[in-house]
This record gives C-alpha cells, sequence and structure tokens, in this order.
C-alpha cells in the first residue's frame, strides 16, 4: 500500500469511476464487491456513462438511497453522457444537466475515488469530483491519466479482473490477496424485465436454450454469422434451440444467423436489464469476446468463447466454466480493424459445437 494512503477506517464515502463499456464494467465488479465487503458501512457511489447505468441499477428504480435487488451493490448510481455531450456543448440545456450532475457528484463528499478505467476523460472526472484521495493504476490505459491520481497504485494479475481487484486493494490496509468473489447478486434483478424475457420465450416454445451472439464490438473479433447459423443447427439436434442476441448495428449479422440456422435460432434484440434475464435463464453462451459474454460468465453461465485477436488470459471468461478457442495464428492486438481476424476464420463449426456439447454434459452451473 502506498505509504500515506487512507486506511480502512478513514473511507466513509467512496467514488468509483468506471464509465463504460458492459464488459469492462463487468470485469470492475468484482472489486467493487470487495471494497463493499470491506467497508460495509461506507456510502458507494459509482459514476458511469447513461447507456451502461442498467448494469447497476434497474430502470425506473431510484438511483440513490437504501440497496435492494433493483440496485443491490451500490448507494448512488452517477450518470454521465459524455457522447452527447460533446455534439451539444453550446446548448444551455446541456449544460445545465452537466451542472446538475457535477453539483449531486461534489455534494455526496465523497472522501476517496478510485479510477478503474485508466482513460484521460475518467481520471478528469474522478479527481473534479472533490474527493481528497484519487486512486487508479501506476500504468493507466492512458498514461497522461496517472497525472490526475493522488495514489498511483501497481496493479498486479494477469486477467483484468484480477489487475482491477489489486487496484482495489490498495484502499484496504489489508496484506491478505483479494479473491474474486461471486457477483451474479450484484446486477439488478428486475421483475418487469423478468416477465417481459418470460413471456417473450413461452410465446416461440423456447425453454431449454443457448445464447449466440454474432456480434463483437469490431471486425476483427467478430467469427462469421454463417458459422453461428451451423451451430445453432448441431445445438437443436440435441434438443437445445437458440436466441441470436443482437445490439444496436448488429442486425445484418443477427439475420443472417437467423437464417442460415434452418429455422433453430431467433433473433432477438434485449434491453440491458432483459439481457441479464435473458441470461439468466440460458443453458450455454457462445460468442466472442464482447459484453454479453463477459455478463454470462459473471452469471456463471457456462461459456464457448471464440477468440481471435484479443488475448483470453487478459479478457476472457472468468469464473466460470468455460472453452476457449483461439487459433495459434492470430495475433493479440487492439486495433479495432474491420477485417476479420484470420486465426479466428480458421476456427470451424465442428469445433465451437464440440466444445459446446462438452460444456453441456454434467451439471452446466457446476
Amino acid at each position: 500500500m502506498t505509504p500515506g494512503a487512507a486506511t480502512e477506517n478513514k473511507i466513509e464515502r467512496l467514488l468509483v469511476v468506471r464509465l463504460s463499456a458492459m464488459g469492462d464494467v463487468i470485469h470492475t465488479l468484482p472489486a467493487i464487491h470487495f471494497l463493499r465487503q470491506a467497508f460495509p458501512e461506507a456510502f458507494i457511489g459509482w459514476l458511469i456513462e447513461e447507456r451502461w447505468a442498467e448494469l447497476l441499477s434497474a430502470p425506473g428504480s431510484s438511483r440513490r438511497g437504501p440497496r435492494s435487488s433493483l440496485r443491490p451493490l451500490v448507494d448512488e448510481v452517477h450518470t454521465v453522457d459524455l457522447k452527447s455531450w460533446r455534439k451539444s456543448l453550446s446548448s444551455l440545456s446541456t449544460l445545465q444537466r452537466i451542472a446538475k450532475i457535477w453539483n449531486d457528484v461534489r455534494d455526496a463528499h465523497y472522501d476517496a475515488a478510485v479510477d478503474l478505467q485508466g482513460a484521460m476523460r475518467s481520471a478528469v472526472l474522478a479527481r473534479w469530483s472533490g474527493a481528497r484521495v484519487v486512486y487508479g493504476p501506476a500504468q493507466p490505459r492512458e498514461s497522461p491519466a496517472s497525472l490526475w491520481y493522488t495514489r498511483n497504485v501497481v496493479a498486479h494479475g494477469r486477467h483484468v479482473v484480477e489487475q482491477n481487484l489489486s487496484v482495489a486493494q490498495a484502499l484496504v490496509e489489508s496484506r491478505e490477496k483479494a479473491v474474486p468473489a461471486e457477483i451474479a447478486g450484484d446486477l439488478p434483478r428486475d421483475p418487469h424485465a423478468e416477465e417481459r424475457v418470460g413471456l417473450r420465450l413461452a410465446e416461440q416454445g423456447i425453454y431449454d436454450f443457448a445464447i449466440l451472439n454474432p456480434g463483437a464490438g469490431w471486425g476483427a473479433k467478430c467469427w462469421p454469422a454463417e458459422r453461428y447459423g451451423a451451430v445453432a443447427r448441431a445445438l437443436a439436434g440435441q434438443g437445445v434451440r437458440s436466441i441470436i442476441n443482437y445490439g444496436p448495428g448488429e442486425e445484418e449479422l443477427a439475420r443472417r444467423a437467423e437464417t442460415t440456422s434452418a429455422g433453430t435460432a431467433r433473433a432477438m434484440s434485449c434491453s440491458v436489464t432483459e439481457l441479464i434475464a435473458l441470461t439468466r435463464r440460458a443453458r450455454l453462451f457462445v460468442g466472442g469476446d464482447t459484453g454479453p459474454l463477459h455478463l454470462a460468465a459473471a452469471l456463471r453461465v457456462p461459456v464457448v468463447a471464440i477468440f481471435g485477436p484479443t488475448d483470453p488470459e487478459r479478457n476472457g471468461p472468468y469464473a466460470t466454466r468455460s472453452i476457449v478457442l483461439r487459433s495459434a495464428e492470430s495475433v493479440t492486438s487492439h486495433a479495432r480493424r474491420a477485417e476479420a481476424d484470420e486465426g479466428l476464420l480458421g476456427i470451424g463449426s465442428e469445433a465451437v459445437v464440440a466444445a459446446a456439447r462438452e460444456l453441456m454434459r454434467g451439471d452446466l452451473r457446476g
């Protein structure tokens, strides 16, 4: 622990800054679960992009106050909409919205903040929160971000979950290594979303199903949609239907996967809360390195992970039964290339089906 860092009995109000995206927010949950256990009486707030707030608080529920199944982990959710704000910074309504949110953050009087994003924008927001101590990784994703921290923490661990935990541990006066805990209960459970998803599945006669996710952020991470169709056909032979999950901009991928499934799969677009409800019911998840895969892992759903340019040792499914498929030809890179990774294309549908069958044997939630 850095000399002079805030000790456990001094942190009463803590702000977490992790703005986006789905997978990264989910990879942060174990660290905040650890801090919640370390500071059971502390008021914990989280600053997050509006589009991902449903990972912390069910829609329509209060974003501040006593915790419940609708907002189980944190005491307050502060939201920003940086992309929208950048487009209308000269607008009075935008400026008023920014002022209100920032007044709410500063009025919370946080005495410590921890930036687990490591970007310039997140580091600046953490510092502007007014917290007297700001923790962040000593080697953040964007190097200048470290200039905004008052406590730079050397992160340890291969997987990003372990790295986040090691930063969080710096806030606690303990030499014991933080161990990831079960976090399924830290995700909101919205009874309305559960009911809607149940009705949609019942209307189509789908009960025992796998989620197939052809989208993956950028093209280099995307396994061909038609091969998901082939996987769906093979799973149907095992009596398991498939749901093709897709998000904004992924409609064509979903259409191609559904069309090539020969009627064995159904495309379904969900809100974040609905996706949580859907994933809780799934028997299996098949997809690349993307937010829904990490959601499935957090909910302990068995995962077949199809990896290309990203490193599964750092970003792979964590704390669930999984099989990771990656070609030796794939070279680790985070360049957002549109063209499919050559190594990824070398993974055939037969290998994915074999992995799925292996995971579907025995106790699936083991």
